[in-house]
């Protein structure tokens, strides 16, 4: 098989997250590479503030991951990179990322415009608002014609208000405190959801 096929089968290979040890990112992939594994790191500009100066730096857009095209029947290689922590998937069972999902962030990258990372939040996640007069609200998040809305709901008369807002202002709960916040909310007649696009 010649350098093309090679390299033309590579790329018909699925895409894997690899956990990696944080700040090693750019070592691992290196190696990787090395070693002909195609590997992904996207990466993003962030101004650093040192004493004396200001810095701009590429940092990871997924501190401790990477991606790599790979054959799972050929993965020891991978798996004995150093640096390398695991193949992400559930339980044991590597699980490949959605080819769509890396083009996206490649075409976002490629745009030039501003990013960075940014932490996940699922539809149906109790979510809290960090800025502005409706601070430390908490509701749900769901989706409803691609914008962005806080519902304000009267439980007693099963009404709701509808207000914007920007979805930089909310955060994730973390889902031990979902419970207790879900009980003090649960004595309230008011309660809200925050309506994302």
């Amino acid at each position: 098989m010649n350098e093309f096929d090679s390299s033309k089968s590579m790329s018909q290979l699925p895409w894997f997250a690899l956990q990696v040890r944080s700040r090693r990112e750019a070592m691992v992939a290196n190696h990787l590479e090395g070693q002909g594994f195609d590997c992904f790191l996207p990466l993003y500009k962030s101004t650093r503030r040192w004493s004396d100066r200001l810095k701009e730096v590429e940092q990871p857009l997924f501190p401790g991951y990477l991606f790599c095209r790979l054959n799972l029947s050929n993965r020891g290689p991978v798996l004995m990179t150093p640096g390398v922590q695991q193949i992400v998937g559930f339980g044991r069972t590597p699980v490949p990322v959605e080819e769509r999902e890396l083009e996206s962030i490649r075409q976002v990258l490629s745009s030039g415009l501003p990013s960075l990372p940014w932490p996940y939040m699922h539809i149906g996640e109790r979510v809290r608002v960090n800025y502005g007069s409706l601070v430390n609200l908490e509701g749900i998040l769901v989706n409803f014609k691609g914008s962005n809305r806080v519902v304000l709901s009267v439980t007693l008369l099963q009404r709701s208000v509808a207000l914007e807002i920007d979805l930089a202002w909310l955060s994730a709960i973390p889902q031990a405190s979902t419970a207790a916040s879900s009980r003090v909310l649960g004595r309230q007649a008011t309660t809200i959801a925050v309506v994302g696009g």
